[in-house]
């Protein structure tokens, strides 16, 4: 598969990363052999969080893997921290318990990266700096990043953290394209989308920081796929036709259309089915043209100016 540079990490990735979520719901003998499917594919960046199945999927996924310190360096981690029951927490102490219980869980000395998984509105950024330092210091944790976040949120922790932010974790899909739409509505009265992100687009692409699109398939806030539903007819014909050309699946054309965008996204792939995963991981051989991509987008019920 085709890689990517991760922000300014120094890390190539692939440009697919497999999302963790899900997989507290299989089996060892299905998660052996999903992981398996994964890596013979070249997606060995494993996407993780503290909460996903309450700590169950990074266990799975330990469990799964055979993690031992030989086969620890033909994988990337990358985990989440931060959210807790009724609040979020970006406290020194927070961040320094929930590495440590990662870590446990993964059967790992270390993480390759750790995001912050949803702004904190009581941050204290000193604190945050102090966090990483000691996780850097002391092996945990190689590289950090943000999940979420608009670029006001980043800049206040990047005054006091002074490891690079490498990657954002941010909602992306075909119909749920805020970050791209209010960028078409610059000084129009009558906007078709509300700047919801404050330009976390272009701020991401200046700062070298990686967007890994979450949820590339999901209209709304979990509502449902897209891809096959009676709410989009327009875009799925559109999908299909462009599907048929390239001889690909819908699934591969939604994920295709992500990748196109030129600041180079690594979008986080959700599905524990491991024919779905290939079908994204085929994205990464696809060049929509230009027309092809304005096509998709307005046939989701996007406008242009």
């Amino acid at each position: 598969m085709r890689t990517i540079g991760l922000g300014t990490s120094g890390l190539q990735v692939p440009v697919v990363a497999v999302g963790c979520m899900r997989m507290n719901a299989l089996e060892k003998r299905e998660a052996e052999a999903f992981i398996q499917t994964a890596l013979e594919q070249g997606a060995n960046f494993f996407d993780h969080a503290d909460i996903y199945g309450g700590g169950r999927s990074e266990e799975i996924f330990a469990d799964a893997f055979g993690m031992n310190s030989n086969k620890r360096e033909s994988i990337i981690l990358q985990s989440k921290c931060g959210i807790r029951k009724g609040m979020f927490d970006f406290s020194k102490g927070h961040i320094l318990t929930s590495v440590d219980n990662i870590l446990k869980r993964l059967q790992t000395d270390y993480l390759d990266v750790l995001l912050l998984h949803r702004p904190d509105t009581l941050v204290e950024p000193e604190e945050v700096a102090e966090a990483f330092d000691t996780l850097e210091r002391e092996g945990k944790v190689r590289h950090f990043g943000v999940s979420n976040q608009h670029p006001l949120q980043i800049e206040l922790l990047r005054k006091y953290v002074k490891q690079p932010l490498v990657a954002n974790q941010l909602q992306l899909s075909i119909t749920n394209a805020t970050m791209i739409t209010s960028g078409f509505n610059v000084n129009m009265e009558n906007a078709a989308a509300v700047n919801r992100d404050g330009g976390i687009l272009d701020y991401c692409r200046l700062h070298d920081i990686t967007i890994q699109p979450w949820s590339p398939f999901q209209y709304g806030f979990f509502e449902g796929v897209f891809l096959g539903s009676d709410k989009y007819p327009e875009l799925n014909a559109k999908i299909d036709e462009i599907a048929a050309k390239y001889e690909v699946t819908n699934t591969t054309i939604a994920i295709a259309w992500i990748l196109r965008h030129p600041a180079k996204m690594q979008p986080v792939i959700g599905t524990m089915n491991a024919t779905r995963l290939q079908e994204c991981i085929k994205a990464s051989d696809i060049q929509l043209t230009r027309q092809e991509w304005y096509e998709i987008y307005l046939a989701a019920g996007n406008v242009l100016p």
